[in-house]
């Protein structure tokens, strides 16, 4: 089977005007927003911000028509070179089947976040420019976080030095043995789980699974991680790598219980895929930007990531 040619967007070099938008959960108030657009400013990009970057409605950012406004003003601005979200929480999958994913296909920019923001990450991997076309986008920190030479780094060379953002992960668990190649692939596993069965589907045929989660009982994960094997999702893939699951209880496992690395060894062992547990992604303050949709090759044994760069 062919398999999907990468389209990396262009680089947000120095003076880059990078839309700062909230498409799913709100702000807490006007210091994380002034945090964002320092965070821009020190990448050395001009934020614009959405006009509604600061609302509210109970557990969303403004209602589904101001946040699918704000987001869609920027995947069509000509203007904008980079749509940076603020933050996840929860609220995508309301507006999901409105964006206008075409406007990026037409013009690719670098599209930047993670968790609730793995569902942005679906409907684009979903409209592509064609069925053999597939647009890089970033799955890296919101623009709000408090960003660490190590994650502003891994920013940095993802989406400006379009070259490896990963790189070795001495603080991982080799779960199962082996070196893999494929796209880079996944999320946030609730995410993943809760779009099974939609258009926005993840396949992860071809590909280096990286998955990450927060705030989710063991057996929870076990049940999300079953409901993607039951659907198909990890049919074909050549690797798992999980970055960190905060905030998650029970995941230590101990006597007589199920360990977070029993769960993902499973789903390892029944592919017969390498796998790692504990790279830098996720809710963390150190974490790597991941260019979904790139490839990548994965070491189990050393244990790294490393992160193709686009052909010149």
């Amino acid at each position: 089977m062919a398999h999907p040619h990468a389209v990396w967007p262009p680089a947000l070099a120095p003076g880059a005007r990078v839309a700062l938008v909230a498409p799913a959960g709100p702000l807490g108030d006007a210091v994380e927003l002034a945090r964002a657009e320092a965070n821009a400013r020190a990448l050395g990009w001009e934020p614009v911000v959405a006009p509604n970057a600061m609302a509210r409605a109970g557990y969303l950012a403004g209602d589904d028509a101001a946040r699918l406004g704000d987001l869609d003003a920027a995947l069509r601005a000509s203007d904008v070179d980079g749509v940076w979200c603020l933050r996840g929480g929860y609220g995508l999958m309301r507006i999901l089947d409105r964006i206008d994913c075409d406007a990026l296909a037409a013009r690719p920019r670098a599209l930047i976040g993670f968790s609730d923001i793995t569902a942005l990450h679906l409907a684009v991997a979903a409209h592509g420019p064609s069925a053999d076309v597939k647009l890089v986008t970033f799955h890296g920190p919101t623009a709000r976080g408090e960003l660490t030479p190590f994650s502003r780094d891994s920013l940095a060379r993802a989406v400006v030095a379009h070259v490896d953002s990963c790189g070795p992960a001495p603080g991982a668990v080799t779960l199962r043995g082996g070196r893999a190649t494929g796209r880079l692939a996944g999320g946030n596993l609730a995410m993943l789980a809760a779009l099974a069965g939609t258009p926005y589907a993840p396949r992860f045929d071809d590909a280096i699974v990286v998955l990450e989660d927060v705030t989710e009982p063991l057996y929870r994960i076990d049940r999300l991680l079953r409901q993607l094997v039951l659907a198909g999702a990890f049919t074909g893939c050549h690797a798992i790598v999980f970055g960190h699951c905060t905030d998650c209880p029970g995941q230590e496992g101990g006597e007589g219980h199920l360990s977070l690395a029993d769960l993902v060894r499973d789903v390892a062992d029944a592919l017969g895929v390498p796998a790692l547990l504990g790279v830098p992604v996720g809710h963390i303050a150190e974490q790597w930007t991941i260019p979904l949709g790139a490839r990548a090759v994965v070491d189990a044994d050393e244990p790294s990531l490393h992160v193709e760069s686009p052909a010149p």
